[in-house]
């Protein structure tokens, strides 16, 4: 049930169960996903430290949750930095997040952004997953597809005055210590929000023959070789030219299904390529084939992006429930791997992904979508562990009667700690950029108090990091940094922020900044005191921490 495309009934499904479901059958969803792991501590704003001195290696202080052993630390030793992916898609499609409207200017438009990363900077976000390819068409300079008509109101007219948006949301995203991330939709070449007069190098012109007509749909069929390449060049293009944290797909392989007036399902028009593959003696069977073409689109950009960009994570956001065959007891609704012929498991199965953000769009307690049960599933198809965050609908939250609860979200970011999943994603900024019913607010206050580190991601390669080297300056009581490339250290894998833990005779707080700042105040705090040690270490892009280097103030 994507939630993406406000507005565009047909590509979306919302399908309707009334079974009810007892506690003890709950308890058995739970049950058939396997063993959660042990909840994991809220990340606290700041750490406590003994009242009194003592020797690193004799006693150890904790957190509030003492009987989360993770979180222990000794008295002059930093604890470990916490981590959480903590992300918000940003829509460009019909205008939903950026930019607001179809006819701002350059300068509106950089407001705008500026106003967003502002935003979840405050709110201790650390990545942004920023729709570059809505409709076979460019939220950025590219020579392969046109300029987006949600850029500027018509399909391949330049910003003015010219700018290239995705440099700037990479730039200010990582001048705040923010991951961006490119979200792609592979197949999708046009859809009714589309008003423009289509561009001559747009797909549906120059590759007329792989384009297909689906309800008010224009779609690259998966099954044209020819439209898989291109889809693969224009991800491959954004990859080498630009500093980009991640490679984001998400849903639409084939499309949502529609029906015709006789209730039927309107099939997918791909009787050429089909038939072809069927006299040249293809075996498999038709949804076998479509979900073929998807995996070796999937398996070839993963091999492809990683060759380019070891360091690079590759994401796939799909639909939030999975394998009809292997669902657990209870849990039932659309099948992506009927209907969109995506084999997600198969892809996990795989590794052919570095994080999945499956999109959990229903509340925790709708028992036949229910949120922990689902989350818990694809924990368990995960066998090369890479990260599962899952997206929550956020935009849910909004001034009308049917809105849910803000208690809804905050419940669902607590359940992906409860299974130490890692992160989660907002579907969409919209919602927290306007603050719907005190929201952002809340969240901040509540669920992040303080800031994270994204996790690792320890089967990616990673540069060597050293240590940074700490100069305090009395003067104007600031500590200045300098750091070293280290070996190998160079590109997107060097070095891009600072964790910094800081101690006050109470407390451990930790924050984290960009590497462009290399200047750390050591200043009294009103409520804390003195800063008495300071703790600093150098993040690479994967996550991975350099050696910490220790500075005792007092």
């Amino acid at each position: 049930m994507n939630r993406r495309l406000i507005g565009e009934g047909n590509a979306t499904r919302v399908f309707r169960l009334c079974a009810l479901f007892t506690f003890i059958t709950l308890l058995a969803l739970l049950a058939s996903c396997g063993t959660p792991p042990q909840k994991q501590a809220t990340i606290p704003a700041t750490i406590p430290a003994p009242s009194t001195p003592i020797q690193p290696a004799q006693v150890t202080g904790s957190v509030e949750n003492k009987s989360d052993p993770l979180l222990q630390f000794s008295a002059l030793e930093a604890p470990p930095a916490p981590r959480e992916f903590r992300a918000a898609w940003v829509s460009t499609v019909a205008n939903i997040d950026w930019p607001s409207r179809r006819d701002l200017n350059t300068d509106k438009q950089k407001a705008e952004i500026v106003a967003i990363l502002d935003a979840a900077q405050q709110l201790k976000l650390n990545a942004i997953i920023l729709q570059v390819r809505p409709s076979a068409d460019a939220i950025y300079a590219s020579e392969l597809e046109p300029w987006s008509e949600f850029l500027t109101g018509t399909q391949g007219k330049a910003p003015e005055p010219f700018y290239d948006p995705l440099q700037v949301w990479i730039e200010l995203a990582h001048a705040r210590g923010m991951e961006l991330h490119a979200w792609f939709n592979p197949f999708r070449a046009r859809s009714a929000l589309g008003k423009s007069i289509v561009h001559p190098k747009h797909v549906s012109k120059s590759l007329a023959h792989t384009v297909r007509s689906y309800g008010d749909l224009l779609w690259l069929d998966p099954a044209e070789p020819e439209a898989t390449a291109h889809t693969s060049a224009v991800i491959l293009d954004v990859v080498r030219r630009y500093a980009i944290d991640g490679v984001h797909i998400d849903d639409y392989f084939y499309p949502y299904p529609i029906k015709q007036a006789n209730g039927q399902e309107l099939d997918f028009p791909d009787e050429k390529p089909w038939n072809a593959y069927i006299q040249n003696g293809g075996t498999l069977v038709r949804a076998d084939w479509r979900r073929e073409h998807v995996n070796k689109l999937v398996e070839s950009l993963n091999r492809q992006i990683h060759q380019i960009k070891p360091s690079l994570k590759f994401g796939i956001s799909p639909f939030g429930i999975g394998r009809p065959d292997r669902l657990p007891n209870g849990i039932a609704g659309f099948s992506q791997y009927d209907k969109l012929y995506a084999d997600v498991e198969l892809w996990l199965e795989k590794g052919w992904l570095d994080y999945l953000a499956p999109q959990l769009y229903w509340p925790i307690d709708q028992t036949p979508q229910a949120f922990k049960v689902l989350h818990a599933y694809w924990l368990s198809q995960n066998p090369m562990n890479r990260h599962v965050w899952p997206g929550l609908f956020t935009s849910k939250i909004d001034q009308s009667e049917k809105s849910w609860k803000v208690e809804e979200i905050q419940r669902q970011v607590e359940a992906t700690r409860e299974f130490a999943a890692g992160g989660h994603i907002h579907f969409s900024m919209i919602a927290l950029l306007q603050n719907r019913r005190n929201l952002r607010q809340k969240l901040a206050v509540e669920q992040y108090q303080a800031p994270a580190l994204v996790p690792a991601s320890a089967w990616l390669p990673s540069a060597a990091l050293l240590a940074p080297e700490l100069k305090r300056n009395l003067a104007d009581k600031t500590i200045e940094i300098s750091v070293q490339n280290g070996v190998g250290g160079q590109g997107n894998s060097g070095a891009r922020l600072l964790a910094i833990w800081k101690r006050y005779q109470q407390r451990w707080v930790f924050s984290v900044q960009s590497l462009a700042d290399k200047q750390i105040s050591v200043a009294d705090d009103t409520e804390l005191g003195a800063v008495e040690q300071v703790t600093v270490s150098v993040v690479g892009q994967n996550g991975v921490e350099s050696p910490r280097k220790n500075l005792k103030l007092k």
